[in-house]
């Protein structure tokens, strides 16, 4: 029969069995703290978790309901936009409607306004002509210190140095102022002279005498001499002295005295010009109308016919007596076979400080 020997506990091995169960139980409520602590947060944690999801939930809710809020405003707007569409398409066509009866009822009344309208600013026009017209004849007549009317009340600007203290017309009175053609000249030379006397281009001749006289300044003298083959002056007396335009009786004596002549003869351009040196005093203006250059000198004709180069010799003569710093204005009517007078008188008006002019058929 096996012996059972007895074991001696020692100290030490309860000492360390103490310290492992110590140990274990303060491992046991550490976990129990931890645990306790971590279920506390937990709980919190939930709580909060909780919490969100309820705000969370309410703001979807409110969200949901600003979102059917919008949603019924934009479909409130959508049907009032619709109905302002409707509205403005009705508006449009009633427009339409107006417009189109308008159109209808009144374009016939309307173009009879227009021509009315029109009809009655053409007859403004005309008035307003007709009064402009009368104001300027009114307005030459108190310039002028005659009458005087042409074909149609027809005015020029003609560009004639109108002015001067003392004026001197010289009027070219020789057979060439019958007619524009030598032919002519011819034919009519050999009439009578009431016949010549009624020579149109003579006729022009004195209306241009009586144009002159009616618009020279009131203040102007004037003396009208005529030549042919000499130079005769249209008023009494081998002297004769500076007539003021404003007498009219006088004036007048020297345009019938112009009308009784019968245009004949040569042409002597020195002899006026002569005249118009020993006037005294003499004058500061000169008007010359003729109708080409001269045929005759102071010693006469030496033949029957003469030729362009002499004729151009003769007027060269002619010149040199002229006054010295006087303007010689020239009309001249042209005539057949004689090219170089225009040139040679546009020469003598810028020598002089004068003017040149050639009227049309129609003047004055």
């Amino acid at each position: 029969m096996a012996s059972f020997s007895r074991r001696r506990i020692s100290s030490f091995n309860l000492s360390f069995l103490d310290i492992m169960f110590c140990g274990f139980g303060a491992v046991v409520l550490l976990v129990l703290i931890i645990n306790t602590h971590t279920l506390t947060r937990r709980s919190e944690r939930l709580a909060d978790i909780e919490e969100d999801l309820q705000q969370a939930e309410m703001e979807q809710r409110l969200m949901g309901a600003h979102l059917e809020r919008q949603l019924a405003d934009i479909s409130q707007l959508e049907s009032s936009l619709s109905a302002l569409q409707r509205t403005r398409s009705n508006f449009l066509e009633e427009l339409e409607g107006v417009e189109n009866k308008i159109v209808a009822g009144q374009k016939q009344s309307a173009e009879e306004q227009i021509a009315a309208l029109r009809d009655e600013l053409q007859r403004l026009e005309k008035e307003l002509q007709v009064v402009t017209q009368q104001k300027e004849a009114q307005r030459q007549a108190g310039r002028q210190v005659r009458a005087f009317v042409g074909s149609g009340n027809r005015q020029y600007l003609t560009g004639l140095r109108l002015d001067g203290q003392r004026v001197l017309i010289l009027v070219d009175s020789s057979a060439s102022m019958l007619d524009r053609r030598i032919v002519d000249v011819v034919r009519r030379k050999v009439l009578d002279e009431n016949s010549r006397r009624a020579a149109p281009k003579w006729q022009k001749a004195i209306s241009t005498v009586e144009w002159l006289v009616a618009n020279l300044p009131q203040t102007s003298l004037i003396q009208i001499h005529h030549f042919n083959t000499s130079v005769v002056p249209l008023t009494e007396g081998d002297a004769p002295g500076w007539t003021a335009v404003t007498r009219f009786d006088e004036i007048d004596t020297m345009i019938s005295e112009l009308k009784k002549l019968a245009p004949l003869g040569g042409t002597n351009l020195e002899a006026p010009f002569l005249r118009a040196r020993s006037l005294s005093p003499q004058p500061d203006n000169i008007v010359l109308i003729t109708d080409g250059l001269p045929t005759q000198g102071k010693g006469g004709a030496r033949s029957n016919t003469i030729d362009g180069a002499g004729r151009v010799k003769l007027f060269q003569r002619a010149v040199k007596n002229l006054p010295a710093k006087i303007p010689v204005n020239t009309i001249l009517f042209p005539m057949e076979g004689d090219p170089l007078a225009a040139s040679l008188f546009w020469q003598l008006a810028v020598d002089s400080g004068g003017s040149f002019f050639t009227p049309t058929r129609d003047w004055p």
